[in-house]
C-alpha cells in the first residue's frame, strides 16, 4: 500500500518514496474531482453536513498526503524528491486554482450562506461559509472564461518560479564551502564553531577547517574571527547567494522581476489595482497606504536611536579596533566586541550556560505552568517514524492525563535542509464521527549540531527562535476549535499569525524562567543573576539598527507589490536603493543581492506580507503587557490567553480575539518601550 494514503495516524516517513508521490496525488485528486462532481449534480438544497463535510474529508485527504512530500522536500531535500515534487505541484496547483473559479460550487456555496439553515450554524460555522465566499471571490470563480484561462496558467507559473527560488538558494547556499589550513588564521573564533568546521572537513576528506554558508557555520565567522579577510570573503558569498555573481542556473534574479510581474497580473485580474491589495483583502491591514504609514511611522521613532547605534559603532571601530572605514563585513565582529567592552560579556559566555537539554526542560515548564499541561518524550514510546535520527517526538496532555496535541522537534542545521525556521501543521483538529483528531505540528530550526560526542548548546539567540517556533506551535496545538477551515492557524489572518509567537518571545527575558532553564555545560552551575543582569541592560543593545532593518524589509516588501512596475525601467534592487535611502543607517556594498535570497516574499508566503512580523509585535507586546502587570508566570492570565487567543483560531477575526485577551484595541506603547525606543 502507498504509504502517503494512509490516514490511520502519524505519516509513514520511512516507507515513502519519491516515486509514490504522482500516484497517491493522482489517486486522491481524482477522487476530489468525482466528489465535486456528485455535489454538483445533487439538486437537494446544500447544507453543512451534505456539502461542506464531505468535501473538508476530501480535502484533508490531499493535505495529509501532500504536507509530507512538502515537508520532506525541505528538511530530507534529494534530487529525486526534488524532481517528485516539483512533477506535482503545477498539478497540485492546477487543482485548487481550478477548485477557486468553480463558479457553480461557489453557487452552490452562496445557496448555503442565504439558507434557513446558516442561521442556525454556530458563529464557527459560518465563519468559514463567509471566508469560502471570500475565497471564491478572490479565487476567480467570477472571471469570464478566458481571463479564467489566464489565471490559471498564472497560479501554475507562479508556483513552478516560487519552487525554483527556493531550491537555487539551497543549491547556492550548499555549493560554497572555504577550506583554511592554517589555524592562525582563525583566531578568536570560539572552539565548538572550531570543532565543527574541523569535523565538516574530516566528512570532506580533507584536512584543516571548512566553513559553509549556513548559519550555524556563517553566523560565527562573522561575530568573532578576527580575520579580517576571512569575514570578508564568506560576507561576499553569502551576500552575493543565488544572483550572477554565482551559478548561472541558481540566478534569481529574472524569476523575481517574472514573480512580482505575475502577482500583479493576477491582481488585476482580479480587480485590484496591484497585489498589495489582493494580499491584504484577507488581512487585518486594510490598504497597502496603511501599512506603508505604519512602517515609515515606526522608522521616524527608531531611526534617532539607529543613528545614535550606528555612531556609537563607528567611534568604537575606529578607535579600539583600528577599523577608520567600518564594512558590513565589520558589523557583527565590532558590534560584539563593542557589547562585550559595554556590558562586559559575551555571546559566547552565554552560550555555555544553554545546553539543549536544559533549554527544553524550561520551555516546557514554561508552557506547563502557564497553561496546565505536561509535555513527554514520546519518540520511543510511541515508536514513531522520523525522517532523521535526530528528531524527536513529543506528547501534550491537559491536567487529566488526555493526549491534547503531538509535536516532532527538528532542531539542527544540514545540508538537505532550507534554510531558517519554521513550524508546518501535520494533522489539524477537528470533530470526527469517531472523536476528537489530535493535532500535530512540525517544528524546525537550524542550530549547530552537537559536535564531539557533547550535548548541543544554543545562543540565547536561538533560544528565543526555538520560543518564536514553539508559540506557533500551541497556536495549531492547543486549538479547541471543531472544524477544520478555522482550527489552530487555519482561517487566521496572516498578519496576526505573528502574535502568539512573538508573545513567547518576552519569556526568553525573565529571570523566573531563565534561571530555571540553564546549566553551565562544564561546571552544571546555573546562569549566575549578575551574568542576566548584563544580558538585560545589553537586551536593547542596537535596538534601533535592528528595527529599521526590519522596517526597510516590510516597506521593501510592500512598495514592492503595490508600487513598482515589473520589468520596467526601475530594477528591484534600484527600489530596495530607494528604501535604503530612505530609512536605512546601515547601506550594504554595493555588490550585496539580498533581494535574490529573501525566500519569505519570494517563495515563503510572506510576499506584500513581511510587515505583519512589525504588526503582530505590537499585538503581542501588548498582550504581554497585560502579563507583565499581573504576574509573567500567572496562571489565571495563562489561561485567559490560551482561551481568547490559542483556542479560537481562526473562528473570529484576530481583533476580536485581541480585545477579548486586553480588553481593549491594540496600542503601540508596549512594543516601543521593550524595543528600548520609547
Amino acid at each position: 500500500m502507498n504509504p502517503l494514503l494512509d490516514f490511520s495516524g502519524l505519516p509513514h516517513f520511512a516507507q515513502i518514496k519519491p516515486e509514490q508521490v504522482a500516484p497517491a496525488i493522482a489517486q486522491l485528486l481524482g477522487d476530489c474531482r468525482a466528489l465535486i462532481a456528485r455535489l454538483l449534480a445533487d439538486s437537494t438544497q446544500p447544507g453543512w453536513d451534505n456539502f461542506v463535510v464531505p468535501m473538508e474529508d476530501a480535502h484533508e485527504r490531499v493535505s495529509r498526503a501532500w504536507g509530507p512530500v512538502g515537508h520532506l522536500n525541505a528538511v530530507m531535500n534529494s534530487p529525486e524528491l526534488r524532481d517528485a515534487y516539483n512533477a506535482v505541484l503545477p498539478v497540485m496547483t492546477q487543482y485548487y486554482a481550478e477548485l477557486g473559479q468553480n463558479l457553480a460550487l461557489f453557487n452552490k456555496f452562496k445557496l448555503l450562506r442565504n439558507s434557513a439553515e446558516f442561521a442556525t450554524l454556530n458563529a464557527t460555522r459560518q465563519k468559514i461559509i463567509e471566508n469560502e465566499l471570500r475565497d471564491f471571490r478572490l479565487g476567480g470563480a467570477e472571471l469570464p472564461e478566458d481571463k479564467k484561462a489566464r489565471y490559471l496558467e498564472i497560479q501554475e507559473r507562479q508556483s513552478e518560479v516560487s519552487a525554483r527560488f527556493s531550491d537555487n538558494l539551497l543549491d547556492a547556499t550548499n555549493e560554497y564551502s572555504l577550506l583554511v589550513e592554517s589555524r592562525d588564521e582563525l583566531s578568536g573564533l570560539p572552539e565548538d564553531a572550531l570543532q565543527t568546521a574541523e569535523e565538516a572537513a574530516l566528512a570532506a576528506d580533507k584536512s584543516g577547517w571548512l566553513f559553509t554558508l549556513k548559519a550555524p557555520s556563517y553566523l560565527p565567522v562573522m561575530q568573532f574571527a578576527d580575520n579580517r579577510v576571512l569575514r570578508e570573503k564568506i560576507y561576499r558569498a553569502y551576500a552575493t547567494r543565488a544572483s550572477e555573481f554565482g551559478k548561472p542556473e541558481f540566478d534569481n534574479s529574472a524569476l523575481m522581476e517574472e514573480i512580482v510581474q505575475l502577482r500583479t497580473e493576477e491582481a488585476q485580474l482580479l480587480g485590484f489595482a496591484n497585489y498589495g491589495e489582493l494580499s491584504l483583502a484577507a488581512k487585518m491591514a486594510e490598504t497597502p497606504k496603511q501599512v506603508v504609514a505604519f512602517m515609515r511611522e515606526l522608522a521616524q521613532r527608531a531611526r534617532p536611536f539607529a543613528e545614535k547605534d550606528l555612531l556609537e559603532l563607528r567611534e568604537f571601530a575606529r578607535e579600539e579596533l583600528g577599523l577608520s572605514e567600518m564594512h558590513s563585513w565589520d558589523v557583527s565582529y565590532a558590534s560584539e566586541k563593542l557589547r562585550e567592552q559595554r556590558y562586559a560579556f559575551s555571546e559566547q559566555e552565554v552560550k555555555e550556560y544553554f545546553p539543549e537539554d536544559a533549554v527544553l526542560t524550561g520551555l516546557f515548564s514554561l508552557v506547563e505552568t502557564l497553561y496546565g499541561l505536561k509535555i513527554v518524550d514520546a519518540t520511543a514510546l510511541r515508536q514513531v517514524q522520523v525522517w532523521h535520527d535526530s528528531v524527536r517526538f513529543f506528547d501534550i496532555l491537559d491536567a487529566q492525563g488526555q493526549l491534547v496535541g503531538q509535536f516532532y522537534f527538528d532542531l539542527y542545521a544540514r545540508a538537505s535542509k532550507r534554510g531558517g525556521a519554521w513550524m508546518d501543521d501535520v494533522i489539524t483538529r477537528r470533530r470526527l464521527p469517531s472523536g476528537i483528531q489530535t493535532p500535530v505540528a512540525y517544528m524546525n530550526c537550524n542550530f549547530a549540531a552537537p559536535v564531539g560526542g557533547k550535548r548541543a548548546v544554543f545562543t540565547h539567540d536561538d533560544v528565543i527562535t526555538l520560543f518564536h517556533e514553539f508559540g506557533h506551535g500551541l497556536h495549531h496545538l492547543l486549538t479547541e476549535v471543531e472544524d477544520l477551515g478555522v482550527s489552530g492557524i487555519n482561517g487566521v489572518e496572516w498578519d496576526a499569525v505573528e502574535l502568539p509567537s512573538q508573545f513567547m518571545e518576552n519569556y526568553c527575558w525573565e529571570w523566573d524562567v531563565l534561571r530555571g532553564m540553564t546549566r553551565h555545560v562544564v561546571s552544571g552551575e546555573p546562569l549566575p543573576r549578575a551574568l542576566f543582569d548584563k544580558m538585560l541592560a545589553a537586551k536593547n543593545f542596537q535596538s534601533g539598527l535592528q528595527a529599521l532593518r526590519q522596517i526597510e524589509f516590510a516597506l521593501f516588501d510592500m512598495l514592492m507589490h503595490s508600487d513598482y512596475e515589473a520589468g520596467g525601467e526601475k530594477s528591484i534592487l534600484q527600489l530596495l536603493d530607494e528604501v535604503r535611502d530612505e530609512v536605512a543607517v546601515l547601506i550594504p556594498p554595493e555588490f550585496n543581492r539580498f533581494p535574490q535570497s529573501f525566500s519569505h516574499i519570494f517563495a515563503g508566503g510572506y510576499g506584500a506580507g513581511y510587515y505583519s512580523y512589525k504588526w503582530a509585535e505590537v499585538l503581542s507586546a501588548d498582550a504581554y503587557s497585560l502579563f507583565e502587570e499581573q504576574g509573567v508566570l500567572n496562571p489565571d492570565v495563562g489561561a485567559r490567553f490560551r482561551a481568547e487567543i490559542l483556542a479560537v483560531g481562526g473562528s473570529r477575526p484576530a481583533m476580536e480575539s485581541f480585545a477579548a485577551f486586553r480588553g481593549r484595541e491594540p496600542a503601540i506603547d508596549a512594543l516601543l518601550r521593550h524595543n528600548g525606543l520609547a
